[in-house]
C-alpha cells in the first residue's frame, strides 16, 4: 500500500485541478488509486469522485484520531490502490493552534508530497521558496514539484534552470489556461452536482496532465503507507439502527467516512431528497439532515409540503431527528434569504436564521453533549458558515463548545424531545 498527496505553499495555487486530472489520467491507464482529501472540506471530495469513480474520504490531521486516519487508508488502499489525497491551504498551514497542518497527516499516514506550485508571479526565485518546503521538516518528504501556470517557454526554461540547480525534481509544467478554473461561491467550489460540464472540465484537466507531466514519475515517488496501519477503529456511534439521509444539491454536506462508519456498525441507510418533496424512509427509526444550501433553495424548500408533513410525523412518533449546520437551519422556524425575505421552514426546532445578515463562522471545534441521548460523549467538529442566529425559543442545548486553541465558545445548538441540530460538521470522536 502507499500513498502521496498533492499539496501546495498556499490556496489557489491549483491542487485541486491538479488531483482532478491526474485522478483522471490514472482512472484512464486502469491503474488502481484511492481518492482522498485532507481536512474537512466537504465539497472537493465529490469533485474526487467523479473524476476517479470511486468514494473519497476525508483524512483529517487535526480532528481525526490517528487510529481512525490510518485504518481509513488502509481500508482505501487494501486491494493495492495508490491513495491521492488532495491537501487543504498551504502545506505547513495548521488549525489555530498550529498543529492539523497536510504536513501533519503526510507524517501520520507516510504520504510523499508533490509540491504544485503557481508560478504566474515567480521565476528564479521558485528554488528557494521549493527549497524550503522540503528542508522545512525531516519527517515530510518533498518528492518533487509541478509547476503551475507557467506563462512562456522562456519562463519554464528559467524555471526549471532555478531548479536543476536547486537539485529539486520537476515532474510537470502546466501553462496558463482559462479553461482550468472552477467556479466558487460563499463555501468554496460549486458542488460537482451543480457543475454542468463537470467532465469536460476533468477531462481537460486530465489531457492537460498527461501532456504536461511525467505521471510515471509521480507514481514512482509515492511512498508506503505505515505498516501499523490498524484494519479497523472505533467511530461515531450511529444515530440509530434504520437512518434516512437528506441528499440533494441542499443538503449535500455529508462526510464518507462517518457514514461508511455507520455502516460497519450494522446500521442501513437510506437517501431522500427534500428538494424533489420527497419524504424519508417510512420506517427509518432515525432522520440525517446534513449541511448544504439551504439559504439558496428556502423558497423550494418552504414549497415541499409532503417532505415537511412527513417530517413532522416522524418527530412525533419519536424518529430521532439531527440537522447540521443547513440541515439545524431547515428544522427551524424559519429561514431568512438574501434578499430578505423569510421562508417558512419545517419549525420543529424554536430556531430563526438569517443569510441576509452574513457573519463567517469558521473553524474546528471540540463540541461536548450536555445530554447523551444523541451522542455518547465529546466529539470534534467543524464550523464553516455566514448565516446568524435571528432568534432562538425555548429548548435545550446540545453542545458545549470550545474553539481548536482551547477557548470556550459557550452552548451551540438546540434539542426538543427527539429533535436536535447544530451549526457544528461533526467529524470524529475526541481523542
Amino acid at each position: 500500500m502507499s500513498g502521496l498527496m498533492i499539496a501546495a505553499p498556499s490556496s489557489g495555487s491549483g491542487k485541486t485541478t491538479v488531483t482532478l486530472g491526474l485522478l483522471r489520467a490514472l482512472t484512464r491507464r486502469g491503474f488502481p488509486i484511492a481518492p482522498g482529501k485532507a481536512g474537512p472540506d466537504y465539497i472537493d471530495p465529490a469533485f474526487h469522485t467523479a473524476a476517479s469513480g470511486k468514494p473519497c474520504l476525508n483524512y483529517d490531521p487535526w480532528a481525526m484520531r490517528t487510529e481512525l486516519l490510518r485504518a481509513n487508508a488502509a481500508a482505501a488502499a487494501k486491494d493495492g490502490s495508490t491513495l491521492i489525497v488532495e491537501a487543504m491551504m498551504g502545506l505547513y498551514d495548521g488549525a489555530a493552534d498550529g498543529t492539523g497542518s497536510p504536513a501533519d497527516l503526510a507524517a501520520t499516514l507516510g504520504l510523499a508530497v508533490v509540491l504544485v506550485v503557481d508560478c504566474a508571479r515567480l521565476s528564479h526565485s521558485v528554488a528557494a521558496l521549493v527549497r524550503g518546503y522540503m528542508d522545512h521538516r525531516h519527517d515530510v518528504r518533498v518528492a518533487g514539484v509541478i509547476l503551475n501556470r507557467v506563462g512562456s517557454d522562456r519562463h519554464e526554461a528559467m524555471l526549471r534552470d532555478a531548479l536543476e540547480r536547486a537539485s529539486v525534481p520537476t515532474f510537470g509544467v502546466l501553462r496558463q489556461d482559462g479553461a482550468l478554473t472552477l467556479p466558487e461561491r460563499h463555501l468554496g467550489l460549486v458542488q460537482a452536482g451543480e457543475h454542468g460540464m463537470l467532465e469536460a472540465f476533468i477531462d481537460h484537466a486530465a489531457m492537460r496532465v498527461a501532456s504536461g507531466c511525467d505521471v510515471d514519475a509521480i507514481l514512482a515517488n509515492a511512498s508506503p503507507l505505515r505498516p501499523d496501519s490498524p484494519s479497523e477503529a472505533k467511530a461515531l456511534r450511529p444515530l440509530g439502527q434504520r437512518i434516512a439521509i437528506a441528499r440533494d444539491v441542499a443538503f449535500a454536506f455529508s462526510y464518507e467516512h462517518l457514514l461508511s462508519g455507520w455502516l460497519r456498525q450494522g446500521a442501513e441507510i437510506s437517501f431522500f431528497s427534500p428538494l424533489g418533496d420527497e419524504a424519508p424512509d417510512v420506517g427509518a427509526d432515525a432522520i440525517y439532515l446534513p449541511g448544504g444550501y439551504p439559504e439558496l433553495h428556502a423558497e423550494s424548500l418552504a414549497g415541499a409540503t409532503h417532505f415537511r408533513a412527513v417530517m413532522h410525523a416522524a418527530a412525533g412518533r419519536g424518529v430521532r431527528v439531527f440537522g447540521e449546520c443547513g440541515g439545524y437551519m431547515a428544522l427551524g422556524e424559519g429561514l431568512v434569504a438574501a434578499d430578505g425575505r423569510r421562508y417558512e421552514m419545517l419549525g420543529l426546532l424554536p430556531l430563526v436564521t438569517s443569510f441576509a445578515e452574513r457573519k463567517r463562522h469558521l473553524g474546528y471545534r471540540r463540541v461536548a453533549p450536555f445530554d447523551t441521548g444523541f451522542f455518547e460523549g465529546a466529539m470534534t467538529a467543524h464550523e464553516f458558515h455566514y448565516s446568524t442566529i435571528v432568534s432562538e425559543g425555548k429548548a435545550e442545548p446540545l453542545f458545549a463548545v470550545e474553539d481548536a486553541a482551547g477557548v470556550d465558545l459557550g452552548r451551540a445548538g438546540l434539542r426538543r424531545g427527539n429533535v436536535a441540530g447544530s451549526f457544528m460538521h461533526l467529524i470524529d470522536l475526541s481523542a
